[in-house]
């Protein structure tokens, strides 16, 4: 080819352009050489019954929800649980309900049940209380082991925790994120997942975690695999923040430093790198992927924090029990409406009241919750046991991973990026191996990953890897 393509070029060719043509051809010669052949990918178009369920979520059914919350005067942990229209046992039953009759909907899909334990004396538990999960489990068809969980917390409270007394209606903070778990499992149970999804509302939120705790303490005991846990707290878009310029976002909180990580693992982040690179990062930055194929006008912003300064969220128990979960919340806050009791103080209202929910805003965050939850249940698991091979000083990348057992599998995609970037910025599928050598590009120069794909294009989050020999 090269003496052909020199043979017909022009006679004004000098000598030296003949050479910068051999050169060039010569170059890309080798490049081919160094680079191998690897088979086409699956092809990744937007999944049509995603599409559809993002028009079916309602913001006039999330705001029904809300303001039905919020009836039950209060929702403190500590309340009431024998009254059929006040305090956080009303609110129980009533979640409860809603989970059965979408049930029944779906000719009886999902599995609707209460997890009922007591909590013992704590800081903001005066005597031991019964507490109650409200659970609502969609099995995957073919792979029902595989599970992902999102919940909100439908308990409230005023500005002391243990005020059972008070009004506190708890609209943003959370029938807001509760209202979103409502809505995705009305939306979401009328069709079918390779995997299952857990849609969960918890109490105790306000007290020290303690519904979402417990459930991710049977989960660890169970051996539950748990690929990834999505905690809705304050989705409300509070009103009084509409001029914000940040307005069309979610925030997406994800910890770097695993909660749970042992010594030898820390000796081996250090050496290496991979603080931005958790389970719960790669979570984080498959919703962002996800959502920025579906939606145009609303965003996910991810922030490389476990959560805000001084708060927590529901994730927290299921990352220090060695789960992959992140916190979902609104950008801007108003704390005026959050932890208040209600009242008008020298002219400013306080308080956590219906009105100061933008119920289009938490559909939207409904969305992004439906987007990726969907996309996670129908493709293959993540790859597990993913390593860089270092027994050899070399500026080649080689990278290893345990065969997925999905039916449905095409293969895996080689994902890199530059160390300072914070998200995946390229990729090459590599069909169905269990390892490849990225010929030069060094492991010291980039950080390397791998995910799944299925025969329908829809991918798994990324698997970062660890040192092996």
């Amino acid at each position: 080819q090269i003496t052909f393509v020199m043979q017909k070029a022009p006679s004004i060719i000098s000598s030296m352009n003949k050479l910068t043509i051999l050169g060039t051809f010569l170059l890309m010669f080798l490049s081919s050489v160094a680079m191998p052949q690897t088979p086409p990918a699956p092809r990744y178009l937007p999944n049509a019954d995603i599409q559809k369920m993002i028009k079916e979520v309602a913001a006039k059914r999330i705001e029904a929800d809300i303001r039905k919350l919020v009836s039950f005067g209060t929702r403190n942990t500590l309340s009431e649980q024998d009254s059929p229209t006040r305090g956080v046992g009303a609110a129980r039953d009533w979640i409860f309900a809603e989970f059965q009759k979408l049930s029944a909907d779906c000719g009886n899909c999902l599995i609707v049940e209460k997890q009922t334990f007591l909590q013992p004396k704590a800081n903001r538990v005066p005597e031991p209380t019964n507490l109650t999960n409200v659970i609502a489990t969609l099995k995957g068809t073919t792979n029902p082991e595989r599970v992902y969980v999102v919940s909100g917390h439908y308990d409230s409270m005023c500005t002391s925790p243990t005020d059972s007394k008070c009004d506190a209606p708890g609209a943003n903070d959370d029938a807001s994120g509760t209202a979103a778990v409502i809505e995705l499992a009305r939306v979401m149970s009328k069709r079918k997942f390779d995997a299952t999804i857990v849609f969960m509302a918890v109490p105790g939120e306000e007290q020290g975690l303690l519904g979402a705790a417990y459930f991710a303490e049977q989960a660890k005991l169970k051996a539950m695999d748990i690929e990834g846990m999505f905690t809705n707290d304050i989705v409300g878009g509070v009103t009084t923040k509409k001029n914000s310029p940040n307005r069309n976002k979610v925030r997406v909180f994800s910890e770097g430093v695993p909660s749970n990580e042992t010594e030898p693992q820390a000796n081996t982040r250090r050496s290496v790198g991979g603080e931005n690179d958790s389970a719960s990062r790669q979570l984080a930055r498959y919703i962002k992927e996800q959502s920025d194929r579906y939606l145009k006008t609303f965003k996910v912003w991810m922030i490389y924090r476990r959560d805000r300064y001084g708060r927590g969220g529901d994730h927290i128990p299921f990352l220090e029990r060695g789960f992959t979960a992140v916190r979902v919340t609104e950008v801007d806050e108003d704390y005026t409406h959050q932890h208040q009791n209600v009242r008008t103080d020298n002219g400013i209202f306080y308080g956590d009241t219906p009105e100061f929910v933008d119920f289009e805003y938490t559909a939207n965050v409904a969305r992004v919750n439906l987007i990726s939850l969907a996309s996670l249940a129908n493709a293959p698991a993540k790859p597990k046991n993913v390593g860089v091979v270092t027994t050899r000083l070399t500026n080649d990348t080689e990278l290893k991973w345990d065969a997925n057992t999905d039916a449905d599998l095409a293969g895996y995609e080689i994902v890199w990026r530059e160390t300072t970037s914070p998200e995946w910025t390229n990729s090459f599928f590599v069909g169905n191996v269990g390892n490849f050598l990225v010929k030069e590009r060094s492991k010291d120069n980039y950080f390397f990953g791998v995910r799944a794909i299925d025969k329908n294009g829809n991918k798994s989050p990324v698997s970062y890897p660890r040192p092996m020999r």
